[in-house]
């Protein structure tokens, strides 16, 4: 099998993703997907009316960060669960979780309860992630798979350019707990329509596949990163202890949870899990601290400030169509590598927003390219792990894939953050210098690694 084919041959129409066939199940998946990044957005939206109701400011980055880290355990699980038993289960598991901490977060009388509800959450979009990639690989052709995940961009599109104002509208009118309430609704039926690819996707229980021990380093990586993320709120001593063994940990974790030789950026598929990470770390690295300069240092209203980052959506969803449409016979290869140099080129424009003298409009277009290049490698790279495994892999590979993307941003983020709050009172500017340079040196690396797949 040629992984490097063209993604775009020449299919009937009745091969395509929407084809009768394959309708219900593209419809229902590209609808979870959409479902959880709304939710995403939205809680980012409503957060600060939360806390403030909530009278819960202590426990508010971790409301944030802790899904993030208890979304490991539910790829874990998940990864091994789809290799023993196909997809099924553990989306349906996930789906349970993701919708009990909906529930949970909506009826929340004090602040420590939505925190729960929130980890509860992370458990789910972790397990629902890998559960749908398998799916892909089980249900999909390998020439539609760049499409499904061309589809899956599309899917977040969407959320990035409404949510924030939709959550916006129920916070101010309907209450904050709709937020939370209002998605179980609309994710039941979503799931429903791929009941019948569920079914078709099952497979005889694999023995081999062990989930025990695997699930103990889980935890600790979730534990770890969880550690990284409240110690990045200190300052001095307090900070670096706590984060330098949390550091360790999630190193010792992540050899045994991630592939062999992808921490030493070994060639092939320990490339491939690597870049995830790497180029993920370097995009959201920088959009966690680009509205924050917009409106700090160049002066722009939150609105403008949220429309610059629909910029980098929309360039993400324009790049991830195109590498499932293309007609010129480019390998993955050098989709990875053009994706790798959009986003060193981009990162490096965007952060000429720190002079006053660089028109903003340029600063802007270099987000848009950054976002281009991304979406050029985030599908490819779901391609790739797929293609590179075995059936009985996929599982455990879609987690791997994703466990790199969590781990390597939860850390991009409490470093960075750390180091901006650092230079906060007066040397503002050198604390977003420094990050940017972070973002970058990682973009950089990505282009050594997209050489080695």
């Amino acid at each position: 099998m040629n992984i490097d084919a063209p993604a775009a041959l020449a299919l009937p129409d009745e091969t395509s993703i929407l084809s009768p066939r394959y309708r219900a199940t593209t419809l229902g998946m590209v609808a979870l997907v959409a479902l959880v990044a709304f939710e995403a957005l939205a809680v980012a939206a409503a957060m600060p009316t939360v806390a403030q109701a909530l009278d819960g400011l202590r426990l508010y980055a971790l409301a944030f960060g802790g899904a993030l880290a208890t979304s490991v355990i539910g790829m874990t699980v998940a990864g091994r669960l789809c290799d023993q038993q196909g997809p099924a289960r553990p989306l349906w598991l996930g789906l349970a979780f993701f919708l009990s901490g909906l529930v949970l977060a909506g009826l929340a009388p004090r602040m420590g309860v939505l925190v729960a509800g929130r980890l509860l959450q992370g458990i789910g979009i972790g397990a629902i992630s890998v559960s749908l990639y398998v799916l892909v690989a089980r249900t999909f052709p390998e020439p539609l798979r760049p499409k499904v995940f061309a589809a899956f961009s599309a899917g977040w599109v969407v959320p990035s350019l409404i949510g924030p104002g939709l959550s916006g509208l129920i916070v101010q009118y309907v209450g904050w707990r709709w937020v939370f309430l209002a998605v179980p609704v609309l994710a039941l039926p979503a799931a429903l329509l791929l009941v019948p690819a569920l079914r078709a996707s099952r497979q005889d229980v694999r023995k081999d596949a062990a989930t025990r021990p695997v699930v103990r380093w889980a935890v600790g990586a979730a534990l770890a990163a969880l550690l990284l993320y409240l110690g990045g709120q200190q300052q001095g001593a307090a900070a670096a202890l706590p984060m330098t063994f949390a550091l360790v940990a999630l190193l010792a974790c992540g050899q045994r949870l991630l592939p062999p030789g992808t921490l030493r950026l070994r060639s092939g598929l320990p490339s491939v899990i690597a870049l995830r990470g790497i180029a993920a770390s370097a995009f959201f690295g920088a959009e966690a601290f680009l509205p924050l300069l917009l409106q700090r240092q160049r002066g722009l209203s939150p609105l403008w400030a949220g429309v610059a980052l629909s910029l980098g959506a929309l360039g993400w969803f324009s790049g991830s169509w195109l590498q499932g449409h293309q007609r010129h016979g480019w390998s993955r290869g050098q989709l990875l590598q053009a994706g790798s140099w959009m986003m060193c080129s981009g990162l490096l424009v965007t952060s000429l927003t720190l002079q006053d003298g660089v028109p903003l409009p340029l600063a802007l277009l270099g987000w848009s390219l950054t976002g281009l290049g991304m979406g050029l490698i985030y599908p490819s790279l779901s391609v790739l792990t797929l293609s590179l495994s075995a059936p009985h892999e996929q599982g455990a590979n879609s987690s791997a894939l994703q466990l790199s993307e969590g781990l390597a941003v939860a850390t991009t983020l409490a470093l960075s953050g750390s180091l901006f709050a650092a230079f906060i009172g007066g040397r503002e500017t050198l604390g977003y210098l420094l990050c940017f340079a972070v973002t970058l040196a990682l973009a950089m690396l990505g282009t050594v690694v997209a050489r080695r797949i």
